[in-house]
């Protein structure tokens, strides 16, 4: 019974990992459709309670919604295998993409479409910049941190990681004395 579950839920986080287009928003539908109303293992209410917990963590919509819902079918084994059938499809279409471009880089007009793809992720990028400066706090404190972030990971090769902690900790710093000094 175990197994044949687990095989159930695999193959239908597979399915709807292979046929949705459009990110974790679009699955949203093809998940409560077939979990809830087909398979049943969860209830409709539980579906809002699942995308408000996947939305709310860190990592992919989709991934979270299927590792929530096939831990609470089948336990860990359940959260794992819901998870891979959720990701393989997208591993393998991009593996096979990554494969046949490989096989074509040497063409003069690959390099070209290249060129202007990278052109656009670095257009997308600056857009993301900006829209977080307009939404950053503006003072001498925060162009500060800014910049030594900056400096940190782009010059001096520091861990990405360790410079958001540090900034986290420097923002949280802040807060707590001006908190004190306004108390105080």
């Amino acid at each position: 019974m175990q197994f044949k579950t687990l095989s159930r839920l695999f193959f239908t986080f597979m399915k709807i990992g292979a046929f949705t287009f459009g990110g974790g928003y679009a699955m949203i539908p093809l998940i409560q459709r077939e979990i809830a109303e087909r398979r049943g293992w969860i209830t409709d209410e539980d579906i809002l309670d699942i995308f408000a917990i996947a939305e709310s963590t860190p990592g992919p919509i989709a991934i979270n919604a299927a590792t929530f819902v096939g831990r609470r079918v089948c336990g860990l084994a359940g959260a794992f295998l819901a998870t891979l059938g959720v990701v393989l499809p997208s591993f393998v279409i991009i593996s096979l993409i990554a494969f046949v471009l490989r096989q074509f880089q040497d063409i003069q007009a690959v390099r070209w479409a290249f060129s202007g793809i990278r052109a656009g992720v670095l257009a997308l990028i600056v857009k993301a910049l900006v829209s977080m400066y307009r939404q950053c706090p503006k003072s001498g404190l925060s162009y500060a941190v800014m910049a030594l972030a900056l400096i940190a990971v782009a010059f001096l090769g520091i861990n990405v990681l360790l410079v958001i902690a540090l900034c986290a900790a420097a923002g949280l710093a802040v807060t707590l004395i001006s908190e004190r000094r306004g108390g105080a």
